[in-house]
């Protein structure tokens, strides 16, 4: 016969997978973070790099070749974590017989990207009006609403990181000068960071 307490657990556990996403991996968030790495480097590089073909005194981000190259590593970086994030969580789901497209996910799911493609068109934008010193204060700003307005449907732990792409977000805007360096703190460190704890309290 069960414990009483032994029965409270089950019938919270079973509560949390009916209401949260339990299923995100800790891998995927570091595997993020090191993507994002690797394309700030690029980025980077090809920005400031005084040996490059764009150069240091050819005005950053005006040339029309850069603007190209830099949206298409950041297409591959989000295709990445995105496609990344998905197998890595389906497999977490199968691992613990947990059901990965229910009402909790997709709940978890509209939370996140209404925010997050709001901003990617918003972006847009601020590329058709040449504010490009936006574009990283804005990809941070909205993608860290999207991760708390998320974090009610999932672990509790990604509001945290998500307040943490708010506030790098908000530096950013009022110091452009920095936008790349708080986007690899952001989409790079935070990730990694928030990645390993998840991995080492939820996924080993």
């Amino acid at each position: 016969m069960k414990k009483p307490e032994q029965e409270l657990a089950e019938i919270k556990s079973m509560m949390e997978r009916s209401t949260r996403f339990l299923s995100l991996s800790g891998l995927a968030g570091i595997l993020a973070g090191i993507y994002a790495f690797v394309g700030a480097g690029i980025a980077w590089y090809w920005i400031y790099f005084p040996n490059t073909d764009y150069g240091k005194d050819s005005s950053p981000i005006k040339s029309d070749a850069l603007q190209v190259n830099l949206l298409a590593v950041a297409l591959v970086i989000l295709v990445l974590a995105i496609g990344t994030a998905y197998l890595l969580s389906q497999q977490k789901s199968q691992r613990n017989s947990h059901q990965f497209w229910s009402p909790a996910s997709k709940r978890f799911l509209f939370a996140l990207f209404i925010p997050v493609i709001s901003g990617g068109l918003f972006s847009f934008a601020l590329i058709h009006e040449s504010a490009y010193n936006l574009i990283a204060p804005a990809t941070l700003v909205f993608y860290g609403l999207g991760l708390i307005n998320a974090s009610h449907f999932t672990l509790g732990e990604i509001k945290n990181l998500g307040i943490g792409q708010l506030l790098l977000g908000l530096i950013a805007a009022f110091f452009p000068d920095f936008g790349l360096v708080c986007w690899a703190l952001g989409f790079g460190v935070l990730h990694v960071i928030y990645g390993s704890m998840m991995y080492y309290r939820y996924d080993r």
